[in-house]
């Protein structure tokens, strides 16, 4: 038999042991609280989660089925203007088209114009990861090291601000509204401002700093299917302009499907909208920029309100009443079983 000093390291000193402390919490002697799963807690854990789902369930569709919208696709209305934007080498020629239609109702309280958009797939990898974050925040950074790439910089090494593939696709038609009342023709005030997240505009987007946006981005050039440079984006509001633009603060949260739709209005409620959108005829006048035929798209533009819930999805209540059903009828189950094996239980007994 070796000899147990052997062992032992020199100076013959013992290693310090690596066994927990004998207390009560290192050795998970803590009084614990487990409960008694009998058929009635559990039946009654079934049955009221089934009620409240049901419930806020209900409660989610009728809010949702209460939204007021209205939605029009565009996309063969304005056809001759599509043929034209199929060709890149026509990207500075304009084109216009109208499409009328007719709300039967008045449209009551805020009223929200989103522009949708289908088959268009933001949610591609290489897509998504294709911005500067740090360009967006007004930093002076080199894009070559980004993942803008290939809309980093042209051949001539002026770099385009802002860089990426989302900025680049930037959605860029231009939509008014009009009132048709008895003979005259009224534009409808539309807000510009004031439709992005908190988070994105004061936080996420920073222009550079300069005693200008112009010089600011000077030595930069505008990405190739813009039509004007990131400063010149509103030219009516100049804090509306560069990266704090709306419209571009919108575009760039990417959407995870391939139908989604954005923001992109506010009905301003004063004279004759100051309720909302009145009964009668309507003309919606589209500057068509966005190409959508290459990729089998289709452009649609909404006019919606909003609940307590959100808009018109339904969806959310959808999945509580799908919920609670379930869990309903798996307390029925579960009682049926009970009630089973109880019968079989006292014949035995007798």
């Amino acid at each position: 038999m070796k000899n147990r000093t052997s062992f032992l390291p020199q100076g013959g000193e013992a290693h310090p042991s690596r066994c927990p402390d004998n207390s009560a919490f290192k050795q998970q002697k803590l009084p614990a609280w487990k409960p008694q799963m009998t058929i009635a807690t559990v039946l009654s854990s079934f049955f009221l989660t089934g009620a409240f789902c049901l419930s806020v369930g209900v409660c989610l569709v009728l809010s949702a089925n209460s939204v007021r919208e209205i939605q029009i696709d565009y996309s063969d209305k304005c056809s001759d203007c599509s043929k034209l934007r199929e060709n890149s080498s026509n990207w500075n020629k304009e084109c216009h088209c109208s499409v009328n239609f007719t709300l039967k109702e008045n449209i009551l309280g805020d009223v929200f114009m989103y522009y949708g958009l289908q088959n268009f797939y933001q949610n591609h990898r290489r897509y998504v990861i294709s911005r500067s974050d740090a360009q967006l925040l007004g930093r002076n950074v080199n894009i070559q090291k980004s993942y803008c790439a290939p809309f980093t910089t042209y051949r001539n090494g002026t770099p385009m601000a802002p860089c990426g593939a989302i900025a680049n696709s930037v959605f860029n038609d231009t939509i008014d509204l009009f009132y048709n009342l008895n003979s005259s023709v009224i534009q409808v005030p539309l807000l510009k401002t004031g439709n992005s997240w908190w988070t994105d505009k004061n936080v996420k987007f920073r222009n550079p700093k300069s005693y200008n946006l112009s010089s600011a981005f000077a030595g930069t050039a505008r990405p190739p299917y813009w039509q004007k440079p990131v400063y010149l984006l509103d030219e009516e509001n100049e804090r509306n302009n560069g990266y704090l633009n709306d419209d571009f603060i919108v575009w760039m949260r990417v959407s995870a499907f391939a139908t989604f739709r954005n923001l992109y209005r506010r009905v301003k409620r004063i004279r004759w909208f100051s309720d909302g959108l009145p009964a009668g005829n309507y003309t919606f006048r589209i500057s068509y920029n966005f190409p959508v035929t290459k990729f089998k798209g289709r452009k649609h533009v909404i006019l919606s309100t909003v609940v307590w819930s959100g808009g018109s999805n339904p969806f959310l209540g959808i999945a509580y009443v799908v919920s609670g059903t379930a869990a309903t009828l798996t307390g029925f189950v579960i009682a049926a079983i009970h009630l089973k094996l109880r019968k079989k239980k006292t014949y035995f007994q007798k």
